[in-house]
């Protein structure tokens, strides 16, 4: 296997590390732009992988001025790092109605948008809106069937865009959808699967483009049905993992060729028994919703096999005849690298084999200032 990871200087920092590849980064986006016929007006990726403002600015430098995100510590990033059109891919429920308030008026030159689903809570976000003199953009949720948020998308789509149009306080925007239940290995099953609903949000668009709906949008899925989506000239794709990329996706996304861009180290801490060995990486340092052999992959050290996870400890065994010492340095590619991202407060940033500097990760905090 090609040693692509492997870092020269990794002797002047302390682990469990979480460590990124910049030209692998830039590969991806250059890969996603592709996928979309270098159309980046297409292209509204989701800040949830990396939360970094130097990502941000990376995505300036290809054109991408517009993010997606779900928090408002991460739409505050993304207006002070150069994003001017941001969706917040939530809706906003008591308190957080102020924050977004808040966020509009600091950010006089950014456009924020965020999801609804009922008519209740657009009515509350417009009576705060019209309040305070604003008028917030919104796009409606529909629920293709992931059954997480959204109106059900065999409503009457139509009548409910209608009703949401007489809230004085709002201003429609588009239709949202968010398919992360759609994971088939196979990209011909996930699109078969994906296209009735996306006929449906279609058919409502055009229905709602003859009723006035002039300058509808749709923005539609993830990592998992982008390769699908993005062949629709209609929709904007909101991808967000492709920036990073992981274990998890590399197999079960065999069509899309992103690479991955981030990785952690550890350290060997004990060799407790013939045939085991512990390593610094507990489920503080690596995201652990999977199954114990579905957290970290150690293609670089096959012969290690996850067996026992606590808090700051990950037992391995080994089979094989590599000797490992205490003191070893051990490379792993998250299963789930958003949530793994997110466990760090900064990133080490890889450039021709070495760690060159590092990131904040800046939006893993649930405020910056807002």
């Amino acid at each position: 296997m090609e040693n692509w990871q492997e870092i020269s200087n990794l002797d002047q920092y302390d682990t469990p590390l979480f460590v990124v590849y910049e030209d692998r980064i830039k590969q991806n986006i250059e890969l996603a732009i592709t996928l979309l016929s270098g159309d980046v007006s297409r292209f509204r990726p989701h800040i949830k992988t990396h939360k970094m403002g130097e990502v941000l600015e990376i995505f300036s430098s290809y054109g991408i001025h517009k993010i997606k995100c779900a928090t408002i510590a991460e739409a505050e990033l993304a207006a002070l790092n150069g994003m001017t059109d941001v969706m917040i891919a939530y809706q906003p429920v008591g308190f957080k109605i102020n924050r977004m308030m808040a966020l509009i008026s600091t950010f006089p030159n950014c456009r924020f948008s965020c999801l609804v689903d009922n008519l209740g809570t657009a009515t509350e976000i417009a009576a705060i809106a019209k309040a305070e003199g604003k008028e917030v953009e919104v796009y409606l949720d529909l629920n293709t069937g992931m059954n997480r948020t959204g109106l059900p998308i065999a409503e009457n789509v139509v009548e409910f865009v209608m009703a949401l149009k007489e809230l004085s306080g709002l201003k429609f925007m588009g239709l949202h959808i968010y398919d992360g239940h759609i994971h088939d290995p196979d990209p011909a099953v996930r699109a078969a699967r994906a296209k009735p609903a996306m006929d449906k949000v279609l058919a409502d668009a055009d229905e709602l483009l003859k009723r006035g709906c002039t300058e509808l949008k749709i923005v539609a899925g993830g990592s998992n049905t982008f390769s699908y989506y993005s062949g629709i000239e209609r929709l904007e794709c909101s991808p967000g993992t492709f920036v990073f990329w992981d274990e998890n996706y590399t197999r079960l996304l065999p069509e899309l060729s992103f690479k991955p861009a981030a990785v952690l180290v550890c350290s060997v801490i004990s060799l407790p028994a013939p045939g085991l060995l512990c390593v610094d990486l507990g489920y503080k340092s690596v995201s652990s919703e999977n199954p114990i052999e579905k957290r970290v992959a150690f293609l670089w050290n096959e012969d290690l096999t996850p067996i026992g996870h606590s808090e700051e400890h990950l037992t391995l065994k080994h089979i094989g005849p590599r000797k490992y010492k205490v003191g070893d340095r051990i490379y792993g590619l998250p299963y789930h690298v958003c949530p793994s991202c997110a466990l760090y407060e900064e990133a080490q940033v890889v450039n021709d084999h070495r760690i060159e500097k590092s990131w904040r990760i800046k939006a893993r905090d649930k405020k910056i200032s807002i």
